[in-house]
């Protein structure tokens, strides 16, 4: 991304997208009893609460009646259908991982298989996203975490820990192209969940083969473990690495996010909150998800950046939208061009083709 000299300005930033993860899969009810919705009743008033305070995106778990993450379809249809009746505007995003918890005690933290997440793309009725992840990698939640962070949560138990350290995100091509497929076929916006920015390139690299030509929302999760960290100058060469007309998000971990959701806001990017990151405020204060949102709120309103509305959400992640070409999608995404055979030296982007109208109609108008 490119940054003007008025790139900071916060009237020449999009209006901030709050996305809102208040399901918390890792977490059981006991952990944090005051924020963790079991119902399927008290999940959607969750949401609603998260967007009464501010958030527009939400990203969706689904509990069991036992307070265990679900890996059953039949649930995620019944809550998405329940939360389109409550908040029909609101932009729905379902988790790529369906739901990484063990089965049982001292089962291992696991993403299910292909087969499994291939069937997101048939939810109905269908979410507006589904997040997708590019390349295996190692996935450690614990690595980061605190004697601090998981005080009164079930991760102070060395046998859960162990559990969740060894989770892996298996994602390899057979997996990503065929599911990028499947997704555009029912009509379903991918929301790219990035670990690095050698995960970014090979998502530059699915575009510029016609893997994928749609809009690029894409999120750094700098939560350590075999992602990137919490340290700012990764999440800078990151943001500069990504192409100028992408929407990006940052998320990390536990007491990270605070800061860094407010140099996302300060940057003109967009923000990730919910217990699903963090649950503290301080070393000894719980912090809800509905508290987080409030947060970013007040953070953006000192900054005098607007927040998104939940139709503004849309236009931004441009819901709905797809493009027929290769070149359409280098151009939309303000992305340089594929090299041509024989064409030598560095590649200039193009503006798309109706701003290139907009533009030698405008010399005219001057000539």
């Amino acid at each position: 991304m490119h940054f003007a000299d008025d790139a900071l300005l916060p009237e020449n930033q999009d209006e901030l997208i709050i996305n809102v993860a208040p399901y918390g899969p890792e977490w059981l009810p006991g952990d944090f009893p005051e924020d963790i919705a079991v119902t399927l009743d008290e999940q959607v008033q969750k949401a609603v609460d998260c967007y009464n305070a501010g958030a527009t995106s939400l990203h969706i778990h689904v509990r069991e009646a036992d307070g265990k993450g679900s890996k059953r379809l039949s649930m995620f249809n019944e809550l998405l259908a329940r939360l389109r009746d409550r908040l029909p505007k609101m932009v729905l995003q379902v988790g790529g991982s369906i739901s990484f918890s063990p089965e049982g005690e001292g089962d291992e933290a696991r993403w299910l298989g292909y087969d499994t997440r291939h069937m997101l793309a048939e939810l109905t009725p269908k979410p507006d996203q589904v997040t997708i992840a590019i390349n295996t990698v190692q996935m450690n939640i614990t690595e980061l975490l605190t004697a601090d962070d998981v005080r009164g949560t079930q991760f102070e138990n060395p046998a859960v820990c162990s559990a969740w350290r060894e989770m892996t995100v298996d994602a390899t091509p057979s997996f990503y192209v065929e599911h990028l497929k499947r997704l555009r076929a029912n009509g379903i916006q991918p929301y790219f969940m990035l670990a690095d920015i050698a995960q970014l390139e090979s998502v530059e690299r699915l575009i510029r083969a016609g893997h994928y030509m749609g809009p690029l929302n894409h999120s750094l999760v700098a939560i350590g473990g075999g992602a990137v960290g919490p340290d700012p100058f990764n999440a800078m060469d990151y943001i500069r690495k990504s192409p100028q007309g992408s929407i990006l998000q940052l998320e990390t971990i536990m007491r990270s996010v605070p800061p860094t959701m407010a140099m996302a806001i300060a940057l003109g990017l967009h923000v990730r909150v919910g217990i699903e990151d963090n649950i503290w405020k301080s070393r000894t204060e719980r912090f809800t998800s509905v508290q987080q949102v409030e947060q970013v709120v007040r953070i953006a309103r000192e900054l005098g950046r607007d927040v998104a509305s939940a139709d503004d959400a849309r236009r931004i992640l441009k819901i709905g939208t797809w493009y027929d070409s290769v070149d359409e999608t280098l151009a939309a995404l303000g992305m340089s061009p594929n090299r041509k055979p024989g064409q030598r030296g560095f590649l200039v982007g193009q503006a798309p083709q109706a701003n290139l109208k907009a533009a030698a109609a405008r010399v005219a108008e001057y000539a």
